[in-house]
């Protein structure tokens, strides 16, 4: 257990966290020249194209340090504040962290939260300034930010750069120094920390776990502590760049386990592994149940996919523990679910994996947020659907979550910046001046606020530099309405949102011009109205496909043309009431995009 090491790579976004790692893996030669690949430890296609961590990965690393030999496991970590879940696992299951800060651009929000949690778990902080190679690299500014933060000596911060390899073995001197080894008892009765899972389509589901106390060894019968389902261990190991088996394991090691386990809700993250018959007393605490922060419908384009949907749905949450779910049913899309997601980022990736990984064409309702509904005779409803809302006799007051968001910016920025957010309702609390051009603001805000495009338009107003970060703070009354959009005088369930009433109007009005865009002209008019209750308060007309029947009148009366016209009027008015109208898939997602 003395050469066992335990650490994650925290920073914030693009601030080389996956560089380093491919350059440790190399020096620790865990991965040969001919299979090195850039972003070795990011298996997703989907990591590799968009450039970012999306799941944390474990690999185990030897490296040699004054004659012995050390096992380094590192858990690299996201850095989008959307995946900040992952982080908190990894963290759990790690004695130590290296903070990376990038040299061109300094401290930035995610860093600071993930920061925050690792030093909440006690883990010893390596602070590290990265990309000094790079020409326009501020190395003394960034050591004075780091020096703030951490309250470290100077001399304690390592340089580094993940492209060229430079100051890389001066990090893994320093992990097996100053990193502790765990600490666990390999005698004690056996404690697994699970700290994430995978489908293999052949073993079935692929338990990561930490052992903190005890042993485990090969067809072993072991039990989950919270579901009380019984094993065998058909298989151990620990996670190279590719899994290789082992005889047993004991406190410290990081590995996998293979059980046969068919079924996903069989696997809970966080959950503690322990022996049936020496079963430990009581199940590890190591971080907390994630709260979903966005809510969406995911409805299949062709409704006998459904089975198939909750299928992959169910395979994709076990990669991905913070991703929930629930069935629902809508008038327009038929069956599908009701899934909540860490923010839009995470909602993006989903669609995409789903359509990648699974084939499943899906249609994406409008995000929302949930919201807290008391009837009259103050009952509390969670709501996280428009069409999920009491009647308005019914109700007494709607509640929605409020965000404390910090936001990190050049100095030259802060006024867009404070329009934006005051824009979104934001209320500022405080100002601070980090260095002599870099500022912290923190606003308190509505979260669905920040639901739609708050990310897109915070990265414009500061070109790019600002950096954001937000955790929620509770629940405060708010006046809400639900804006309807009706076609035809027929409600689209699918398009509803519950707003504030302050944006009730423009919404509207913008969701009308887009429809009437999209949907495609018919052989009788087609009204799109955007309507509060009874109340109607925009509306676009997509004007009917006609053909010319006063053609062949040629001169004569003009009543003889006007009775034509008459009679086709009548026709189209009948068959408004036949027809229906369908509202294209490019409909649905238009309005996510809405400016």
């Amino acid at each position: 257990m003395k050469k066992i090491r335990n650490f994650s790579i925290i920073a914030h976004i693009d601030h080389g966290k996956s560089t380093l790692a491919d350059r440790m893996l190399q020096l620790t030669k865990t991965v040969g020249e001919r299979e090195y690949q850039d972003q070795m430890l990011d298996d997703m296609d989907l990591e590799r194209e968009k450039g970012i961590t999306i799941k944390s990965h474990a690999v185990q690393m030897k490296y040699e340090y004054k004659g012995d030999e050390y096992m380094l496991n590192l858990i690299d970590t996201p850095g989008h504040v959307d995946f900040s879940y992952e982080v908190s696992r990894s963290i759990a299951a790690c004695e130590g962290a290296i903070l990376i800060v990038d040299a061109t651009q300094g401290i930035q929000a995610q860093t600071i939260s993930n920061l925050y949690m690792a030093i909440e778990h006690d883990l010893e902080i390596i602070p590290i300034a990265n990309k000094i190679d790079l020409p326009n690299a501020q190395l003394d500014e960034v050591k004075d930010q780091i020096v703030d933060l951490l309250g470290c000596d100077r001399d304690d911060i390592l340089e580094a750069s993940g492209k060229t390899g430079e100051g890389v073995e001066a990090i893994l001197e320093a992990i097996v120094e100053k990193v502790p080894p765990p600490k666990g008892d390999p005698e004690a009765p056996l404690q697994c920390l699970i700290f994430d899972s995978v489908f293999n389509s052949f073993r079935g589901i692929i338990a990561y776990f930490k052992i903190v106390n005890g042993t485990l060894r090969k067809r072993d019968h072991v039990k989950f502590f919270n579901t009380q389902h019984e094993y065998d261990a058909d298989e151990i190991g620990v996670l190279g760049m590719t899994m290789q088996p082992r005889d047993q394991l004991s406190a410290g090691d990081v590995g996998y386990i293979i059980s046969g386990i068919k079924t996903s809700k069989e696997v809970k993250v966080g959950d503690t592994i322990t022996h049936v018959e020496n079963s430990c007393d009581k199940a590890i605490s190591g971080f907390e149940d994630v709260k979903p922060m966005v809510f969406a419908g995911i409805y299949p384009v062709d409704a006998d996919d459904y089975e198939d949907l909750r299928a992959s749905i169910e395979k994709l949450q076990l990669n991905d523990a913070s991703l929930t779910f629930e069935p629902e049913s809508s008038a327009a899309l038929g069956f599908g679910f009701r899934c909540g997601f860490l923010g839009l980022l995470h909602m993006e990736i989903i669609q995409e994996r789903l359509d990648r990984e699974f084939d499943m064409d899906v249609i994406t309702t409008v995000p929302n947020v949930s919201y807290n509904v008391y009837t009259n005779q103050q009952e509390v409803i969670e709501v996280h659907n428009p069409s999920g809302l009491p009647e308005a006799t019914h109700m007494d007051r709607i509640e929605e979550p409020f965000i404390h968001a910090q936001i990190i910016t050049h100095a030259d920025y802060i006024g867009p910046i404070m329009k934006l957010c005051i824009d979104k309702r934001g209320e500022l609390k405080n100002q601070i001046f980090l260095t002599g051009n870099r500022v912290e603001i923190t606003f308190e805000m509505p979260l669905a606020e920040i639901v739609f495009d708050f990310y897109d338009k915070l990265k414009s107003a500061s070109r790019g530099y600002a950096s954001f970060d937000y955790h929620t703070t509770g629940y405060r009354p708010a006046k809400l309405v639900k804006l309807d959009i009706l076609l035809n005088s027929e409600s689209v369930d699918a398009l509803s949102t519950l707003i504030h009433e302050a944006n009730a109007y423009t919404l509207g009005r913008k969701m009308c011009e887009k429809l009437k865009e999209l949907i495609p002209r018919q052989q009788f008019d087609v009204a799109i109205q955007a309507a509060i209750g009874a109340k109607i308060i925009a509306r676009e007309t997509v004007k009917a496909v006609r053909k010319d029947v006063t053609a062949k009148c040629y001169g004569g009366d003009i009543t003889r043309k006007r009775k034509l016209l008459e009679k086709q009027k009548k026709g189209k008015k009948r068959m408004r009431q036949v027809g229906n109208v369908e509202v294209p898939q490019k409909a649905f997602l238009a309005v996510l995009k809405l400016d």
